[in-house]
């Protein structure tokens, strides 16, 4: 089976591993997370001849399409920006098939497991199987019982299981559905996703730190004095006001995202690279991790919800106005918070986290403030004194940049702050790839490094479990405050790094 490269600098840049035979089964085919992230991630495998010629994709859901629809729906969502793609697609799609099934209908699953044996033998896929549950969230716990009592989990070898965050709503339900998956199926198997661990950029936090004697001896309490992680987005809730408030922010961003970058930065060094061994020391940091105010949990969080805004030419409605939202909503579309994680490395030093809908920008990022100069010997050339700041782009604009201060030019001796860059387009000829390329090869190799354990997903929603309790019993502590559309969120927030004297980077 032929592919068409993308670019062919990618093939002397990586040294892949080899996916087995495969099929992976998606339920929930016909939602929007297949058409807009699944498929076109599972395309940009193909086109850079990562999958195994022996692949098959069978699309599950209840409406009653046939492959050839499947197909076609698949090709409308993902359109073609030359003829390559398009001669790429025909290879491609005739590997894609369809099957109506309900989860919860036995006779449905008799069928598939029909379905799959057929498929197993027009595509020689030797009965390797990866399930991926792209389903509302309140189908985890059946779908993969009704999986397990078909018999389609009993070899841990050569099936698997992809789930989809939120993973839980609080900490009892996180560790009731964990009680379900794992008796269901081994842990092995069982592959909790995040799309952002698979951002490269995430993933080079642990390169930099760990193969660098530069940053490493530096990256603790002694010489870093704040963290900030932000990740901001200037679109509203758009079509997901359903799902959004039933979630908030907190649910949706903080306990998961953030969550995992704080984990990735704070991290102690692993003794070797092997899965467990780097979701050990995850696990660690986020069971040392705590609110920065235990007793009165409400003075180190901000909520806050987008209003109006926009300008003349482009306004834009507040979140309450969106279709779908409760006109009286208290659903928070922004949080800020500030955590203190407990342990030799940190002890002190404050990690604020925030995240929001409707910002200024687009961006998420890691950012290390470095302690200052014990004594100022130069003076600013604007301003007073500047931080060392390592900034870790996420995306967009992947890469990272050292901002440190040099000598201003003239013939005095003032500083002033600069920055060095690295980014990967530049760097590497191209943009780094979508997260769920690199997520969905390695839950086909069975490698589960970017996915969560169990323990890592309970130990994060009992950090937050303060809060949650607090918006619901009393939400008058964490009240709402509003903010204008495409500003950087609520006054509050300021406030809440004001008394540390921080501010806020807003690039």
């Amino acid at each position: 089976m032929s592919a068409v490269m993308t670019n062919p600098l990618r093939v002397g840049l990586r040294q892949e591993r080899v996916i087995a035979p495969q099929c992976l089964v998606i339920f929930g085919a016909s939602g929007d997370l297949t058409h807009r992230k699944l498929v076109p991630a599972l395309f940009e495998l193909f086109k850079q001849r990562r999958l195994p010629s022996e692949f098959a994709l069978l699309g599950c859901a209840r409406r009653p399409w046939t492959d050839e629809f499947f197909r076609q729906q698949m090709a409308d969502s993902l359109g073609f920006a030359d003829s390559a793609d398009l001669k790429a697609w025909e290879q491609f799609s005739a590997r894609l098939f369809y099957e109506s099934v309900d989860l919860l209908r036995p006779e449905d699953l008799l069928k598939l497991s029909s379905r799959l044996e057929e498929i197993d033998r027009l595509c020689a896929t030797h009965g390797n199987r990866t399930f991926y549950l792209s389903v509302a969230p309140k189908f985890y716990g059946s779908g993969i019982r009704a999986l397990a009592d078909a018999g389609l989990l009993d070899d841990s070898k050569r099936s698997r299981v992809v789930i989809e965050k939120p993973f839980g709503r609080d900490y009892s339900s996180a560790q009731a559905l964990n009680r379900v998956v794992q008796s269901c199926a081994q842990e092995n198997q069982i592959f909790r996703i995040d799309h952002y661990l698979g951002k490269e950029t995430v993933q080079n936090i642990l390169v930099l730190r760990f193969a660098n004697t530069i940053f490493e001896p530096i990256w603790n309490r002694n010489y870093i004095s704040s963290i900030q992680i932000t990740a901001a987005e200037t679109v509203g809730v758009e079509e997901r006001a359903g799902y959004y408030e039933n979630s908030g922010a907190l649910r949706d961003m903080v306990q998961n995202h953030l969550t995992q970058m704080l984990a990735i930065t704070a991290m102690e060094p692993p003794g070797h690279f092997d899965p467990e061994a780097i979701r050990n020391e995850k696990a660690k940091v986020l069971q040392a991790a705590r609110l920065a105010d235990e007793q009165e949990p409400w003075n180190c969080c901000i909520r806050g919800q987008y209003g109006k805004g926009g300008t003349k030419s482009n306004p834009l409605i507040g979140y309450r106005e969106e279709p779908g939202v409760d006109p009286n909503s208290t659903t928070e579309t922004y949080v800020a918070m500030k955590l203190f994680v407990d342990n030799w490395r940190w002890q002190g030093v404050p990690f604020y986290v925030r995240t929001g809908k409707r910002l200024a920008k687009r961006l998420s990022e890691v950012v290390l403030t470095f302690r200052e100069a014990p004594v100022h010997l130069f003076d600013a050339a604007k301003g007073g004194p500047s931080s060392n700041q390592l900034i870790l782009r996420i995306q967009p604009n992947e890469g990272a940049e050292m901002r440190f201060d040099v000598k201003s030019p003239g013939s005095g001796m003032k500083s002033r702050p600069v920055e060095m860059e690295f980014s990967y387009e530049d760097s590497f000829g191209e943009p780094s790839d979508e997260g769920y390329v690199r997520l969905l090869a390695d839950a086909m190799l069975g490698d589960p490094t970017l996915f969560t354990r169990s323990d890592e997903v309970e130990a994060a929603w009992r950090l937050y479990t303060p809060l949650l309790e607090l918006i619901e019993d009393s939400p008058w502590r964490l009240p709402i405050n509003p903010y204008e559309s495409r500003t950087w969120g609520p006054a509050a927030a300021d406030t809440l790094l004001a008394r540390d004297e921080l501010l806020w980077r807003r690039p």
